[in-house]
């Protein structure tokens, strides 16, 4: 008789973004230490892998003005995380951190520490940065160029491993007879010579109880995923349309041979939404609200300069989509937000042949293409969808991405949680000391480490 896969899911903490409906009478701050305790402990009830949680560097901003429509008012990931770590007793820790302006000994000993501070739950989900405009709340600025983000980050990764890989398990002997707190020599000094960082020292926390914190990572370029297959344990990914989800498992899976790693070295759960209804037609209206919600006419606008690249301040968003031509040439009008369109022109062509085909307003048509309905329907449904996609082999699970905070989880966990349970797919407890990468079902990296240099 063939197991069934299990199905792991993580929690999106909801900031003020495009998935967000700050404004729902429901939502409540996005800093309050109450926001994240609820959410957190939501979560946890519900047996969720891990709580993730993103982090920028500075504020986005549109001609010249800062952007309230989107991430504002973050504050510092690794502080929200070790506080959670006190009134959350299961659920993995996982934080967005950034290689480009961190350093590895800095962010490896708050790592660790947090590790050693959550019993073994702590994650880091590895990020990157060529920005200019980010860098430029640092000293370093706009240093690093676009070819070498992911050079630097694969590089910032094995010296954080050999950071934590310097202790060995049993080097703190705390033996009073002896008068011996820690055995010198089973501590390996670092001494690390490559392109990007020049280090020698000695690592000062000793090993946590993962050895290494759980490695996620979030890019879909063809560098990271390359990324991802060589370090990453879980990737975070954009792919929700089951084909879609499925061609990129196989893809990476492909570039996971090429690493020497397998499959089971590596976990996929894409960010997906959701919106439930007692019945489809219930939830399908109640998905096209929360999508309209989302996109006010201010951001149906803001949205729009972000690809035209021109003040379109004065556009009717209820009218035909701008008859003018995207300006590629001139500097960008956003600043720090990640542009993932080639090619603006051909993208405006093909909305202006979709708008004109469905008779879709401006607002329309920026809702259709810049909101993701996600999986939408009764809680059976949900259920259903979910187990076929992991058993299927599509993904191993979700990331689930409320659209308010804190509350927007508390649905999922109560009715459709449940259902997961029913269908054997789905745990009904925790396991009681768990690390994160035990909880995920991941091996042993440090065991693996020291037997391939055995």
């Amino acid at each position: 008789m063939s197991t069934k896969r299990q199905v792991h899911l993580a929690a999106h903490f909801p900031g003020v973004n495009n998935t967000t409906v700050w404004s729902d009478d429901r939502a409540e701050s996005q800093i309050a230490f109450s926001s994240f305790e609820h959410f957190a402990k939501n979560a946890e009830r519900g047996f969720f892998d891990f709580l993730f949680l993103a982090e920028g560097l500075r504020l986005r901003e549109q001609k010249g003005r800062i952007h309230d429509l989107d991430v504002v008012g973050r504050p510092n990931t690794l502080a929200i995380l070790a506080a959670l770590a006190g009134v959350t007793e299961h659920i993995g820790l996982v934080g967005t951190l950034q290689t480009t302006f961190n350093e590895p000994l800095e962010l490896a000993k708050q790592l660790a520490s947090l590790d050693h501070l959550t019993d073994g739950r702590a994650g880091w989900n590895v990020v990157t940065s060529s920005d200019a405009f980010h860098g430029a709340n640092f000293r370093r600025g706009g240093f690093l160029d676009h070819a070498d983000r992911y050079t630097r980050a694969a590089e910032f990764i094995e010296l954080s491993r050999e950071f934590w890989d310097s202790w060995e398990p049993d080097a703190v002997v705390a033996d009073p007879a002896s008068g011996t707190y820690v055995d010198r020599s089973r501590i390996r000094d670092v001494d690390h010579h490559g392109p990007q960082f020049d280090v020698t020292g000695t690592f000062p926390v000793p090993r946590s109880p993962q050895g290494h914190p759980v490695i996620v990572q979030a890019g879909d370029s063809d560098e990271g995923r390359d990324l991802a297959a060589a370090h990453a344990e879980v990737i975070f990914s954009l792919h929700t349309e089951f084909d879609d989800a499925r061609a990129f498992s196989d893809d990476v899976t492909a570039r996971l041979a090429r690493h020497g790693r397998s499959r089971d070295e590596l976990l996929i759960l894409p960010g997906a939404t959701f919106t439930i209804g007692d019945t489809a037609e219930e939830a399908q209206e109640r998905s096209r609200a929360i999508r309209r919600a989302q996109v006010s006419p201010a951001t149906a606008i803001a949205f729009l300069e972000q690809v035209w690249n021109r003040d379109l301040s004065g556009h009717d968003v209820d009218g035909p989509l701008p008859d003018v031509e995207p300006d590629v040439d001139a500097d960008a009008i956003t600043r720090g937000r990640v542009r993932h369109l080639r090619d603006p022109r051909s993208t405006v062509a093909a909305w202006r042949a979709r708008a004109a085909s469905d008779h879709l307003s401006t607002r329309d048509l920026v809702i259709e293409v810049s909101t993701r309905g996600g999986f939408v329907g009764t809680p059976e449904h949900l259920a259903a969808e979910i187990d076929r996609f992991v058993q299927a082999g599509a993904t191993d699970g979700f990331v689930v991405v409320p659209h308010t905070n804190p509350h927007g989880l508390d649905e999922f966990v109560d009715r459709v949680v449940p259902l997961l349970q029913e269908r054997g797919v789905y745990r009904d407890s925790h396991d009681e000391g768990a690390t994160l990468r035990q909880t995920l079902g991941l091996p042993d990296r440090v065991r693996d480490r020291q037997a391939a240099t055995a």
